[in-house]
């Protein structure tokens, strides 16, 4: 099996968008075919992560549109559908066209269109995602974020404000990021000074509903030398499932499917936690990132906040900078597109194409969350030998 590389990548404008999701998946798509140098017509796998365009906007078809819209045609084309890790599944089902050897030039798209529903109603569009025994009783992910970040708190004696401290942290990084819906910093008081939504949780614990999207090209390592000389690769990727029904789970601070899925990637890959130099975590709410940070074997369990106090996961002076794009949290989180942007982030800092938000990096990870940590996506890539 030929290792797969990653030649090139886009990401829109995120935020709220006047373009509907067909335009926003072209613009990312011919942005990236541009950035890879490589011809429409070469594309043989066109993949889609998208959640809910007929939900959103009673867009079914998507990606046989897209592939008429960019030029892609005949492509095969698939929409990838796993909630709100459809771009990371999207990264694993293209990984496995192009390690299979069934193409040998693979486009991922992922994106959403969601700012012209009400809060109200992308949030039930949301909550759909949930178990139908939970979704009936009027549960959303918000609730079980509030939760858990209490249970968390009181039963590893946190602080509020390292939940706080996440958010800040991530919304700095997103002021180097030209893409990110939110460039603006916010202060610790302000965090926690916010409406509260599900407490302890605020206002700037959660990412904001979003537009945008995103893409990557994949290709055999052997291809991607004919293009350039930069490229990443993908070490490792795994994918799991933890209980559905979240209150069935042992305990809910450890999410399965994160715990898992990283265990296959590191195994996959040969690299271990100590080998990551950065790293994108889906951080749609703040206590997610605890929760990956812990699962992932960056912390032990009930320690991730004290490495929050250090600085541990900052950008310039920490030894594991975390969400160097700023995260969900700031970037935004367009549902199809996010697991996307996250790679997008990392294949950058592996290339050098970060800009201000450049780290020193040759391995990076991302993770990409499903619902509750219902499903997960983690991947691994390195820099080029």
């Amino acid at each position: 099996m030929e290792r797969v590389a990653i030649i090139g990548s886009s990401m829109t404008q995120f935020g709220q968008r006047e373009e509907w999701v067909l335009d926003l998946l072209a613009e990312a798509g011919i942005d990236c075919l541009e950035d890879a140098g490589v011809d429409a017509a070469d594309v043989e796998h066109l993949y889609v992560s998208n959640m809910a365009s007929g939900e959103f906007e009673g867009q079914s078809g998507v990606v046989n549109a897209l592939a008429h819209d960019i030029d892609a045609v005949p492509a095969y084309t698939q929409r990838v559908d796993q909630t709100s890790s459809s771009g990371g599944a999207g990264i694993y089902a293209a990984w496995q066209s192009v390690a299979s050897g069934a193409s040998d030039m693979t486009l991922l798209v992922g994106g959403e269109k969601m700012t012209h529903k009400t809060t109200g109603e992308a949030t039930d569009v949301i909550a759909s995602l949930t178990h139908p025994a939970e979704y009936k009783t009027g549960v959303t992910l918000p609730s079980f974020a509030g939760l858990t970040a209490r249970h968390y708190l009181e039963r590893f004696d946190a602080p509020r404000e390292s939940l706080g401290k996440v958010a800040v942290k991530n919304h700095k990084n997103g002021v180097d990021n030209p893409h990110a819906q939110f460039q603006k910093e916010v202060d610790l008081e302000t965090v926690l000074e916010s409406p509260i939504v599900a407490d302890p949780l605020r206002l700037y614990d959660f990412c904001p509903i979003t537009d945008g999207s995103a893409a990557l090209m994949l290709c055999p390592e052997s291809v991607a030398k004919e293009y350039t000389d930069n490229y990443a690769v993908i070490a490792g990727i795994d994918g799991a499932t933890d209980t559905h029904v979240v209150h069935e789970r042992e305990d809910p601070t450890i999410m399965g499917g994160v715990v898992e899925s990283g265990k296959g990637a590191y195994e996959m890959s040969g690299y271990g936690p100590d080998d990551i130099d950065v790293a994108e975590l889906h951080d749609m709410f703040t206590i997610l990132e605890f929760l990956q940070m812990e699962g992932l074997g960056f912390a032990d369990q009930g320690e991730a906040w004290k490495l929050i106090e250090e600085g541990y996961t900052e950008r310039d002076k920490g030894e594991l900078p975390v969400n160097t794009s700023g995260g969900l949290k700031s970037k935004g989180h367009p549902l199809g597109a996010s697991g996307v942007a996250q790679g997008v982030e990392i294949y950058e800092q592996l290339v050098g194409e970060a800009g201000p938000r450049q780290v020193e990096a040759d391995v990076g990870l991302t993770c990409n969350v499903g619902g509750f940590g219902n499903c997960v996506i983690t991947t691994i890539m390195e820099a080029a030998q």
